[in-house]
């Protein structure tokens, strides 16, 4: 019987292969594309904004590390509307 180099399963055993090795490379590009880990591959976080700093607080961290003057925290302070 000539089975014309395909082997045991015939056809079938290539289809299987290359499906095999479809899904090994998805995996790899999945995992690549995804960070190995949560998303995160290029170092901020992802979230829906509920922890992210309002105006105030960044305008507040400013004045305490003493980078704006009282003067200055102040004329900010009432340009935001606070």
């Amino acid at each position: 019987m000539m089975d014309f180099g395909y082997g045991y399963m015939g056809g079938f055993g290539l289809i299987f292969m290359l499906i095999f090795w479809g899904l090994v490379i998805l995996g790899i590009i999945s995992l690549a594309r995804s960070g190995f880990g949560g998303g995160y591959a290029c170092g901020h976080s992802h979230s829906d904004g509920a922890h992210e700093k309002s105006p105030l607080d960044i305008l507040k961290e400013r004045y305490a590390k003493g980078e704006i003057n009282k003067q200055e925290f102040e004329e900010k302070k009432k340009d935001l509307g606070v």
